[in-house]
């Protein structure tokens, strides 16, 4: 999948399913490969290790559709949600607007299923806004600090990992935490090999993407969590992407 294919209908309505759907709207009478609701289980868990203390702002990069963007203002009195896909950001506010959205779920070949998923009403959705912007160029964005900041599958699908990565001090404040989730699905067609901060080897050495994140995280950032997050995204009713999501927790040390 290219960049471009964010911008497609059907990639769009798929990543509706996987941000709202419940078990049954993904897997159907099938068990699951991992629970639903991948977006609200990534803010959960870094609303977990940010702890007890007050969050005035969060930051979800790469916010796709908005799921884990409404899952931070839970608790977050102001989230912002980024994204470089402009239908991502378009369908996001529809969902903000509208509290739900029609999803056409692939079943086999030209068969669709048009299904309802809901935002939970608990949610006070008006703590939360989007705008198309590009991760990798976040000092041109004017966003200032943050609380938390959450990158969920994201670091594998931006052109420069190293302008990401250098310019996240800028953004998230002393004491605060950022969030790193990824499964580092390394491909060219999103990132040029000179690029990948992990996944290949360099002067004879194996360089995994958690070394590499230590790598460019550690002068500003102290690793303060890591767990595996389980996720599946439907293509059609027997078929799914089933992967597996390092989730890495950092705290931002004094400036």
């Amino acid at each position: 999948m290219k960049p471009a294919d964010y911008e497609s209908e059907s990639i769009l309505h798929q990543y509706l399913l996987f941000h709202y759907g419940s078990d049954r709207d993904q897997f159907g009478s099938w068990s699951p490969p991992a629970p639903a609701d991948f977006p609200g289980r990534c803010a959960a868990a870094a609303l977990e290790l940010y702890g007890p203390g007050q969050l005035l702002r969060a930051l979800d990069l790469g916010c796709a559709v908005g799921g884990s963007a409404f899952a931070l203002a839970r608790r977050a009195e102001r989230v912002i949600g980024i994204d470089l896909s402009q239908q991502f950001i378009r369908a996001a506010e529809q969902i903000q607007a509208n509290g739900h959205a029609t999803v056409r779920r692939m079943e086999e070949g030209d068969l669709i299923s048009p299904i309802e998923v809901r935002m939970d009403p608990k949610i006070e959705r008006s703590r939360v806004s989007f705008q198309v912007g590009d991760a990798c160029a976040l000092p041109s964005l004017g966003l200032g600090q943050f609380d938390l900041v959450l990158a969920a599958n994201l670091i594998d699908r931006v052109p420069s990992p190293r302008a990401f990565l250098n310019a996240l001090p800028s953004v998230v404040r002393s004491g605060g935490l950022l969030a790193m989730i990824s499964p580092y699905t390394w491909l060219e067609s999103f990132t040029p090999k000179t690029e990948w901060i992990g996944g290949r080897e360099e002067f004879g050495s194996r360089i995994d993407t958690f070394a590499g994140l230590r790598f460019f995280l550690g002068p500003h950032f102290e690793l303060v969590g890591r767990k595996n997050l389980p996720f599946a995204i439907r293509e059609h009713a027997r078929k799914f992407q089933w992967s597996v999501a390092d989730a890495t927790f950092w705290r931002r040390k004094p400036n």
